[in-house]
């Protein structure tokens, strides 16, 4: 089942998608807060039942997508998690070792946007790169979750798109900054619920700026699993249901291009990933 947050005639609510439209789930349980409550619950994992008679409160066309979790409470962000795109780090000149666990940061929730809401490049860059990743979105939480038990924590998976300023990314060793520009990174355009996609599976992934493809490869190759992040992460603080971890990113990110290359307004990037959908956002000039 597809979930997702979105705004319908000046309402914000939340749903699942049945064929080119979206059931209004938001309606018809108003017991739950919003899709995170319905998630923390675990109804979700009956929405299939739920929708079953609802009708249809609008097409997908005239929507306005939210990010599937608008507000989460953390959004934990995997550094350096494929080989490749390790590699061409070093190629590119930085010296950057492997660590033995993952390095993450955080994101807040303002740098994101949503499915056909437009990545904003800042005033103060013109290098804001791409970075297609699949998010995973915790369903229940824990702490000290052991890897064996991390899949059970899963309600399910989405694209991302971890956008990065990149001169603030390097203004020092601690990346946050360049990463967390107001509606900088694209997230949706729905969750897809966990029990349709196996857990380990490797997924297909690209990434696509004005219809060329800039990044192909496929989640099999993070160096740190889905369980290892969620486990490590786990150790730090309590995951609660709506967190979302973002696992990081493959080769064929623009400022490794020779000569780099980055999204400028005007621009529209895709992530896509298999079994999950395509995430596309045009790029705008700050206001």
């Amino acid at each position: 089942m597809k979930l997702l947050s979105f705004v319908h005639q000046g309402r914000e609510t939340w749903g699942a998608v049945v064929g080119d439209g979206v059931v209004d789930l938001g309606k018809a349980r108003p017991q739950h807060a919003g899709l995170v409550d319905y998630i923390a619950s675990g109804e979700y994992l009956q929405a299939a039942q739920h929708v079953e008679g609802l009708p249809i409160a609008a097409k997908l066309a005239d929507i306005t997508y939210l990010p599937p979790i608008p507000k989460s409470e953390k959004i934990v962000c995997a550094v350096r998690n494929y080989m490749d795109h390790h590699q061409e780090v070093l190629a590119a000149g930085m010296q950057r070792e492997l660590s033995e666990q993952p390095p993450i940061f955080l994101r807040v929730w303002r740098s994101q946007c949503a499915h056909n809401q437009p990545i904003v490049r800042p005033h103060v860059s013109e290098s804001l790169d791409w970075e297609g990743e699949l998010a995973v979105i915790i369903g229940k939480g824990g702490r000290n979750i052991a890897e064996a038990d991390a899949f059970d924590h899963v309600a399910g998976y989405s694209c991302y798109n971890d956008g990065s300023v990149r001169e603030w990314q390097f203004h020092a060793k601690q990346i946050a900054s360049g990463k967390n520009f107001e509606s900088t990174g694209g997230f949706g355009p729905w969750m897809v619920t966990a029990d349709e996609i196996a857990p380990g599976r490797a997924l297909k992934l690209e990434t696509r700026l004005n219809g060329e493809v800039v990044q192909s490869s496929h989640t099999g190759h993070m160096i740190f699993s889905i369980p290892k992040l969620i486990s490590y992460a786990s150790t730090i603080f309590t995951l609660v249901p709506g967190d979302v971890i973002a696992t990081g990113t493959p080769a064929g990110v623009g400022w490794s291009k020779k000569p780099p290359r980055f999204m400028k307004p005007g621009d529209v990037c895709e992530v896509e990933i298999e079994g999950i959908g395509v995430l596309r956002n045009p790029i705008v000039q700050q206001d």
